[in-house]
């Protein structure tokens, strides 16, 4: 028996081996897959870093040998003969004699290159860059050039900033000996030797002008030159070169090396319109102060429904993902994407206070790979810890102590899933307790006291049970974990265990999106395709409440407790509505739910039309802030425009369509086709007989107005390279000119006369108009007077300080001038809005930057009484009010 008993326990013992190898090499196989996979992407990686590489240096090559023969060439036509190696140019370049072969100009670099006195001594003073590297190219000292209050709004959390042009430095000589070392460019660099490189500063002795590089470097208005003969500017956008003329008045006392200061009007934001439901999760709470918070593009809102008021937190540069609230109900956790900032715009965490709206904490800058896509404070124990979902590859959970140190302290970091992972929530009795969820799972995590985590995946018993997504996570009051799946089940979970206790299957049909546990212990679902609100008590047995959501406003995306019985519902189209099972419920936020482009202010009310590619047209009041109408156009739409009197609305359409539409009633009169390209912008003429139409056909459309707006009839189109000319160039050779724009409209303007228009192109091209024949006016110096009813164009003489450094031609989307011809703002492609002095003539202008739109600002417009401003983000489909103090 003995025997046998020691057998038993040999054989007990040997399969307990087995199974502890068995696991050791799971765990292994599947270390060496992730490092495998990682040494793949490294491989790819440092691959492309070579090709990338040697690009860089063939384009830095081509751009100092044409930068140099350029500079030459432009010394000898104004008489000049530098001397080799011992005077700078116009640009911070060594000059050398033209008369020098090939081979001497290689010598003497080489020698001072060589030159050991060189290499060990750096002549230049170098000065950080605004992205904290340095430029490889002489740097110069800066001037910090303010305007009064430019700086800081009087928002707490909100700022505007002024650019800081640099001074000009005087020539300043170098010893032969000691001539300095040229750099050596790195790719990061590219930005900053442009900044270095170019011709803006217009006050040196001696001008050179250096030609448009052919390589992908953008240019901008530092690199423009005033001729005072033509009275000209002249700037390059991409390499290509734009002629502005100045007004006959301006011509003699324009002064080019002259910097704008920023308007002593400020903006400050006054409403967000939209919410972000349409893809984001558990963003909508109440707040003891009565406030609703949740999030819009870069925008924390807390609004006040009965109050009637806002509030904005914008420390934010990018998309806000994610929000959680701490419980003392008095802090706010909210999680960014990547964005356009080179410091801040990293994903990281910021932890605010809902009352103050200062920032307690920043977490995470440069740990983060993608975005952060779920947030939770733990509850147990008060709220030290914060636990956060890296959307990155591996969907990294991380927790952190947060009030530790002024950065917080990250206590552990692992896998959570190969697979999408939609919320994560500490476990409200359990400390150090957190449940994760998402595609194909449900994961149950325990942290130790050594900051180790350890998961425990959860069971489902059958197949029927596993559904392809785990949507959404709650706790009853007893501790059990309540889980809603794309079956439409909701499953218990017992606590404390990874094992299902009940399911409630088909609750919704489609995916179950939100469960909610009210502070009485019933539960009430959210079905995110049937619409649909259902209460349950505690044991999962209907209540037979339950309410239905309209469909244009979307499936249930969140579900919160509101003040007493009410509740507060978050919809998969942006919509947020108040109300109770029993009563009902009625939207108080509206938004659009696809990129925005069409915005077009009512010519004598306080009111403004918004539409874009959700086929949605809707009218806004800026007093009351709410949507006066809205309507589906079944249309995706472009750009619109009210008629002089207001009482008509034409909407351009991406087919090609536009529609004209009463204002009041809403009534479709009449639908017209130009081409099938989008109708890219619309405008009335200033007496309102006749509108324009700028395609993406390369067209311009007029017709004249009739009927009070309500018929038009077509008088012709401003043709495009077809009208061909033959003229005698300088040569004597004759050639075909050919007019009209090559590439898409993008903004038109009217004179006050309405005999002319001007009209920007996607190929930065600023072309004129004679209206009533439909041909271009070919010689742009006979309107140079020419007084404009708008300033929409954003390539013109009065708008040329709008391009920033180093802008391509497509940064900046839109620009508007004030009715009182006092202010323009301009919307970008880094989601900024800004704000200058009018006329914005000179290079050097210096404005009041906005933050708010965490996409592309694709429009912006002032009121009729230049009271407010009103931007529009492209895909982040907000639309944000501000006021002009």
């Amino acid at each position: 028996m003995r025997i046998n008993g020691a057998e038993s326990l040999s054989s007990s013992s040997k399969s307990e081996a087995d199974d502890m190898i068995e696991t050791e090499n799971e765990s292994l196989r599947e270390r060496v897959c992730d490092l495998e996979k990682k040494v793949l992407e490294q491989g790819d990686e440092i691959v492309c870093l070579r090709s990338t590489l040697a690009d860089v240096l063939r384009r830095l090559n081509q751009l100092e040998g044409s930068r140099t023969l350029s500079l030459n060439t432009s010394a000898l036509k104004n008489g000049n003969t530098p001397r080799a190696g011992n005077h700078y140019g116009g640009n911070g370049h060594h000059l050398i004699s033209p008369t020098l072969s090939q081979k001497e100009v290689t010598l003497r670099y080489r020698s001072a290159n060589e030159h050991p006195a060189s290499a060990l001594r750096d002549p230049v003073r170098r000065v950080p860059s605004h992205n904290n590297s340095h430029s490889s190219l002489p740097q110069r000292r800066a001037v910090h050039y303010q305007s009064t209050g430019s700086l800081h709004s009087d928002s707490p959390s909100s700022s505007s900033v002024s650019p800081v042009p640099p001074a000009s430095p005087s020539p300043s000589p170098t010893r032969p000996g000691t001539a300095q070392k040229p750099q050596r460019l790195s790719g990061t660099n590219l930005y900053n030797s442009k900044r270095w490189s170019s011709t803006g500063d217009f006050n040196q002795a001696q001008n050179f002008s250096v030609a448009p590089q052919p390589s992908t470097l953008a240019s901008s208005t530092r690199d423009a030159t005033y001729n005072e003969e033509e009275g000209s500017v002249r700037m390059f956008l991409r390499g290509r070169p734009i002629n502005l003329y100045a007004p006959t008045a301006e011509i003699a006392t324009y002064d080019i090396t002259k910097v704008a200061t920023a308007p002593s009007s400020k903006l400050k934001l006054d409403w967000v319109y939209g919410y972000r439901g349409k893809d984001c999760r558990s963003n909508l709470y109440l707040l003891p102060t009565g406030e609703m918070v949740y999030f819009v593009a870069s925008v924390a809102v807390l609004y006040n429904v009965q109050e009637q008021s806002q509030r904005h937190y914008l420390g934010h540069t990018d998309d806000i993902k994610c929000l959680t609230i701490h419980p003392n109900k008095l802090l706010v956790a909210t999680g960014q994407t990547a964005g356009h900032d080179n410091h801040e715009g990293k994903p990281h965490i910021r932890v605010w206070n809902s009352v103050s709206l200062a920032t307690v904490v920043v977490l995470g800058l440069g740990e983060f790979e993608r975005s952060i896509s779920c947030l939770s404070f733990s509850k147990a124990d008060g709220g030290s810890l914060l636990c956060a979902i890296d959307e990155g590859n591996d969907h990294n959970i991380s927790v952190w102590d947060w009030q530790k140190n002024e950065k917080g302290h990250k206590i552990t970091e692992t896998k959570c899933s190969m697979d999408t992972v939609v919320a994560a929530e500490f476990h409200p009795l359990e400390r150090n307790q957190i449940v994760t969820c998402g595609k194909g799972h449900i994961s149950f995590w325990t942290l130790d006291a050594g900051g180790t985590l350890y998961k425990r995946n959860g069971i489902f018993e059958t197949t029927r049970d596993r559904p392809k997504y785990v949507t959404c996570l709650a706790f009853t009051q007893n501790g059990d974990v309540l889980s809603g799946d794309s079956n439409g089940s909701v499953v218990i979970w017992g606590r404390g265990t990874n094992n299902i206790l009940k399911v409630a299957r088909n609750v919704h049909e489609g995916s179950v999106f939100s469960i909610c546990v009210l502070k009485e212990g019933s539960i009430i679902t959210g079905g995110g395709k049937d619409g649909k609100l259902i209460q349950f008590d505690t044991s999962m047995h209907p209540t037979g409440y339950e309410a239905q959501i309209a469909e244009h406003l979307g499936g249930i995306r969140t579900v919160s407790e509101g003040r007493g019985s009410q509740l507060l519902v978050g919809s998969t189209r942006n919509c947020i509505l108040i109300g109770s099972l029993s009563m009902g419920f009625s939207p108080a936020v509206l938004g659009h739910t696809d990129e925005l482009w069409a915005l077009c202010p009512h010519p004598t009310l306080a009111q403004f039309l918004t539409a874009g590619f959700d086929r949605i047209v809707q009218l806004w009041d800026s007093l009351s802030r709410s949507v006066v109408w809205s309507k589906d156009i079944a249309e995706q739409a472009q750009s619109a425009a009210f008629s002089i009197d207001g009482r008509i609305i034409i909407v351009g359409c991406v087919s090609g369509k536009w529609i004209v539409m009463n204002s009041e009633t809403r009534e479709i009169y009449s639908t017209h086709i130009d081409g099938n390209e989008p109708i890219q912008v619309a405008k009335f003429s200033p007496d309102g007989q006749l509108l324009a139409l700028g395609s993406r056909d390369n067209y311009i459309y007029i017709y004249q107005v009739s009927d009070g707006a309500r018929n038009y009839t077509r008088l012709g189109r401003c043709t495009c390279w077809e009208d061909k000319r033959r003229r005698r160039c300088s040569t004597g050779a004759i050639i075909d000119k050919m007019s009209g724009h090559s590439s898409f409209i993008t903004h038109l303007d009217w004179s006050k006369d309405n005999e002319h228009l001007r009209s920007n192109s996607g190929d930065y091209e600023l072309l004129y108009w004679k209206v009533k024949v439909c041909r271009q006016v070919t010689h742009s110096t006979q309107l140079r007077d020419t007084v404009w009813a708008s300033n929409s164009c954003v390539l013109t003489f009065s708008s040329i300080g709008i391009w920033p450094e180093g802008a391509d031609g497509t940064d900046v989307n839109a620009c508007e001038r004030s009715n009182g011809s006092k202010l323009m703002a301009t919307g970008d492609d880094f989601g900024k809005v800004k704000l200058y002095s009018y006329p914005v003539k000179q290079p050097k202008s210096l404005c009041h930057v906005y933050g708010g739109h965490s996409s592309h600002v694709t429009n912006v417009t002032f009121l009729h009484d230049d009271s407010r401003l009103i931007s529009i983000g492209g895909k982040d489909t907000s639309v944000l009010q501000w006021e002009i103090i």
